[in-house]
This record gives C-alpha cells, sequence and structure tokens, in this order.
C-alpha cells in the first residue's frame, strides 16, 4: 500500500500525531510520501527514514491508495487542492477542534489505522462546486473549486452589498447582507451553520443559499437542487467584494458577475465502519446531551 501524507508542519500538536501515524504505517509496511514542507521537517528527527515527496497536485497519481489530512477540517480542505479529480481517497484525522471532515480522533489513531489497513471502511463521495467570473481572475484559474461553501462578502467596508441572484436564468431576488453562501451538503455544517443554515445530509443532491447577516427578516436560507446554474451579480459601494472558496479568497471587482455549478468530479471520503454521518452529528453537535434521551 502507497499513501500520502499532510499536515500542519508548524504546529506542534499536529507533530505529535504524525510522527505517531508514520510509525504505525511504517511498522505495517506501508510505502508514505510526504507533502515537502511536512516532510522537511520530519526528516530533521528521523533522518534515517527515507519517504518519497510531492508538492502539489502535479507530483501526485492514482498509485496512493490512501491521503492522510493531519489537524482540524481546514487541513482537510487544502488536502482537497491536492487531490482534486484524481479519486484518491481522503482520510481526516483530527488533531484540531470540532472536526466535520477529520472525524478520526486523535486518541484512536491507532485502533483506527488498523482498521484502515485491513480494509474496514467505507467510501463516501462528496459533491463539489466551482465558481467562475465574467471578467477573468488568474486566483480562479486552477482553483476555482471547492467542497464546503463558494461565499461572496463585502470588503473594506461596514455597508451592506447587494447581490443579485438568479437560478437557472430565472430571477430570484436581490440579497442585501453583508454576503452570501452557496454551501454543498458538505459544507451545511460548517459557515453556513453559523449563519441559521440547515444541516443537510452528504448524500443529498442538494445546494443551500444562505445569506450572511440580511437586512430583511424574510431572507432565509433556500434549499436546491444542485444542477442549478446560479449566477450572482454584486454590488459594493467601495467597487469590491471578497469571493471566498472554502478557505482560499480573491478581490472579485463590483458588477462582476460570478457563476457557480456543481463540478464534474466529485470527492472521496474514507469513513471507518463504526462512524456515521448520525453518529458524527449526535457527538460534534451534542445531540445526545439532552437529560432527557
Amino acid at each position: 500500500m502507497k499513501v500520502g501524507v499532510y499536515g500542519q508542519s508548524n504546529n506542534e500538536t499536529t507533530k505529535k500525531y504524525i510522527n505517531l501515524l508514520v510509525d504505525i504505517l511504517v511498522e505495517n509496511g506501508v510505502t508514505i510520501v510526504f507533502e515537502k514542507k511536512l516532510y522537511n521537517y520530519y526528516k530533521e528527527t528521523n533522518s534515517e527514514i527515507k519517504h518519497g515527496t510531492f508538492k502539489n497536485y502535479n507530483d501526485l497519481d492514482s498509485t496512493i491508495d490512501l491521503f492522510f489530512s493531519v489537524g482540524g477540517d481546514g487541513t482537510f480542505l487544502r488536502s482537497v487542492t491536492f487531490v482534486r479529480d484524481l479519486n484518491i481517497p481522503i482520510v481526516g484525522i483530527n488533531t484540531g477542534r470540532l472536526g466535520f471532515l477529520a472525524t478520526i480522533q486523535k486518541e484512536k489513531i491507532h485502533d483506527s489505522i488498523i482498521s484502515l489497513l485491513k480494509g474496514s471502511f467505507v467510501l463516501k463521495e462528496r459533491t463539489l462546486i466551482k465558481a467562475t467570473t465574467k471578467n477573468k481572475n488568474s486566483d480562479l484559474k486552477e482553483l476555482n473549486f471547492a467542497l464546503n461553501e463558494i461565499s461572496v462578502i463585502r470588503k473594506n467596508t461596514s455597508s451592506m452589498i447587494s447581490i443579485k441572484t438568479i437560478l437557472d436564468g430565472e430571477y430570484l431576488t436581490t440579497y442585501w447582507a453583508d454576503g452570501l453562501i452557496v454551501a454543498t451538503p458538505t459544507g451545511s455544517t460548517g459557515y453556513s451553520l453559523s449563519c441559521n443554515g440547515p444541516v443537510i445530509s452528504p448524500n443529498s443532491n442538494n445546494l443551500v443559499l444562505t445569506p450572511i447577516a440580511p437586512h430583511s427578516l424574510i431572507a432565509r436560507p433556500l434549499v436546491i437542487p444542485d444542477g442549478t446554474k446560479i449566477v450572482l451579480k454584486v454590488d459594493s459601494r467601495e467597487h469590491e467584494a471578497l469571493l471566498s472558496l472554502d478557505s482560499r479568497q480573491t478581490t472579485i471587482s463590483s458588477y462582476d458577475e460570478i457563476s457557480v455549478e456543481k463540478c464534474d468530479f466529485t470527492v472521496k471520503i474514507v469513513q471507518l465502519n463504526d462512524q456515521t454521518f448520525i453518529k458524527t452529528l449526535r457527538e460534534k453537535l451534542l445531540w445526545g446531551e439532552d437529560k432527557r434521551n
């Protein structure tokens, strides 16, 4: 078996668990390919072990069986930019806080990795969405997709922006707000949830439009089919706004037109047999903590 490993090399907590992960993999004869910056750290303390490295998407291929993301959900989202359309399943090991995507807890790394190596897991496909702008934007040339959400947000102003929203060629409304989120089912438990968006099951073929601090009591999140083509036209007093794709941001000009639609590829996420989405909801959102239950 051959695996890729990525994590934050400047995080002491993450380093500790990366060392543990590598020890388990080496003991079980697994070939490891490290993200370059992470390998430079690892080599300093484990110079006798030789491993391959990768710097970006172009250095990876289908010979890699699993891709380990060690950190929080932010690390997991960055892992997607390495894997892209290569169909390499991503394993999330949570050394951060909440961890909806990175579901293997750091306290259970040993048993979880042994289970993975024995094949005790299932693969879950997750929808991605992509953004294109009418005005050419170099930041979107390669990385124009997102696993969680694509958002339009005000920039350098305390004033609201207006976002004219068109679905499949039909005008929906103009949101006066701090911004608008287009979230996938995966992203429904992220930024969208904090803005009162609904939780959507990952296997649902839907997207959700969630306004950010709207200046209207009747502006509510809207669930739509994931095949919908969404067009957003932004207006701002500052003549600029932010376009955010997961944790990546770029500046767009006022009156630019952003098209958001479903990607033609998906991301595969490794789910241990005993860790379902429903169980994750109960644990992460504390739904099982009500004493009446």
